[in-house]
């Protein structure tokens, strides 16, 4: 079985010819004429992508760009401990590098849209998720050009590691004198190009790549001492932000969670709110009667059901309904207040409106809970009501079954009793049971 299991997962029986893998790589670490013009055609097709905020034109830039080459030909080099190549493919990457950085920094500064999309923005902070995307990308980078069936795995691989997006987004910092976003996008691009070269070293010593030149043992190890230094300083800062990432998330939804259980509280209406999770702060707005310092309290003191401390919920007052006759109170400051006021009772409303075609639709749902235990059961009633006994109300439910005949036995009966008492939560509820029609017995 095991055996099995290892030949699925071998790959050197489709490895292509060595010779061949090297010459398609030191091909493709050059940039010049034809790769040259691509290049700088892709890097203003990304910077239009993000200028535009367009997914799709972004993912096309991605296609067509010719980055994955010189990277692949720095780890496939390092591995092999083939110097020259390495220089080479080197040189050539830090060529592309300059060229993308002006082309996008050129595009930027004269294009007449500036705002910062999502798209640009989500270029800016790199996590050690972005690690694992170019490691895992390049490690299929890697395996599909050593492959006799490449298939169409490297269109896929250079959408994954996204090389050109933060490049171009590094020239969108320069362009506007935004250090942060340039810093922040060219270190994701460093990631992507470290672990996709990385892949590489890793994917030619697993198939055993053959060395071709003359290498010592002392040459190798300080080889593998300045990669092993390369990806610790890559690293290491993005685990940091990945760990930021991830308690910021977690604030986030707690907060969300804990501004929709107070956006309507004590006759006050939630008029806007803004959580910030760097800052660990939440900010509430509310317009409606005054907030008093018991329900401001009441506010705080929820917030620590959702694991928020108290200290970082910020609680102010919008508009107060009421102080239209208010000196300092503006006409439109008196519309606004009861157009809130309005929104509130029509929310207050559809919630009573909401809780009562629940209640309507409880038979349905008694029905469909019961029919599976009790096939013979055919229908199902159910409505609440009032009971009148020395004038004073005694809140009770009725709910009705109808069933074929010979359908429910006395036992089950008295069990269905007890379970609908149970399921709606009264113990005054009266069940009936029918037959053909006609009212057989009620408990």
């Amino acid at each position: 079985m095991i055996k099995r299991i290892l030949e699925y997962l071998n790959l050197e029986r489709e490895v292509d010819d060595f010779d061949k893998i090297h010459e398609n790589i030191e091909k493709d670490v050059i940039f010049k004429g034809t790769n040259l013009w691509i290049l700088v055609f892709a890097i203003f097709v990304a910077s239009i992508g993000l200028n535009m905020n367009s997914t799709a034109v972004i993912i096309g830039a991605m296609l067509i760009s010719p980055l994955m080459g010189p990277i692949n030909g720095m780890g496939y080099s390092l591995a092999t401990y083939n110097f020259p190549l390495f220089q080479k493919a080197f040189k050539n990457f830090g060529f592309a590098v300059m060229a993308s950085l002006i082309a996008s920094t050129l595009y930027f500064t004269i294009s007449p849209v500036s705002t910062a999309h999502s798209e640009l923005l989500a270029r800016t902070s790199p996590t050690i998720y972005d690690v694992l995307i170019a490691l895992f990308g390049g490690l299929a980078g890697i395996v599909a050009m050593s492959s006799k069936q490449k298939g169409n795995v490297i269109p896929g691989v250079a959408i994954a590691t996204a090389l050109m997006p933060p490049l171009c987004t590094a020239g969108y910092g320069l362009a506007t004198f935004n250090l942060n976003y340039f810093f922040g996008a060219f270190y994701l691009f460093t990631i992507n190009t470290v672990f996709i070269a990385l892949s590489s070293v890793l994917v030619s010593q697993l198939l055993k790549f053959p060395i071709r030149t003359l290498v010592n043992e002392e040459q190798k190890k300080k080889v593998n001492r300045w990669v092993s230094f390369v990806i610790l300083i890559t690293i290491v800062p993005s685990i940091y932000f990945g760990y930021v990432l991830v308690v910021n998330e977690r604030f986030t939804t707690q907060a969300d969670r804990f501004v929709k259980s107070v956006s309507v509280y004590d006759g006050n209406y939630l008029l806007k709110n803004e959580v910030d999770p760097n800052k660990r702060k939440i900010t509430l707005v509310y317009a409606g009667n005054t907030l008093t310092d018991k329900a401001k309290k009441n506010i705080l003191s929820k917030a620590l059901d959702f694991s928020i401390d108290s200290s970082s919920v910020n609680i102010q007052k919008g508009l107060a309904f009421g102080e239209s006759n208010d000196k300092n109170l503006s006409k439109v400051e008196s519309l606004q207040s009861e157009l809130n006021r309005m929104h509130l009772l029509l929310k207050e409303g559809k919630h009573k409106q909401d809780s009562i075609n629940a209640r309507v639709r409880i038979g349905k749902q008694l029905l469909a809970e019961i029919k599976p235990l009790y096939p013979g059961i055919r229908s199902c009633s159910f409505s609440e009501t009032e009971i009148y006994r020395d004038t004073l109300p005694e809140k009770t439910a009725i709910v009705t079954f109808s069933a074929i005949s010979n359908g429910l036995k006395p036992d089950d009966k008295n069990k269905i009793t007890e379970w609908i008492r149970s399921r709606v939560n009264n113990e005054k509820t009266r069940v009936y049971f029918e037959t053909e029609g006609a009212v057989k017995k009620a408990r």
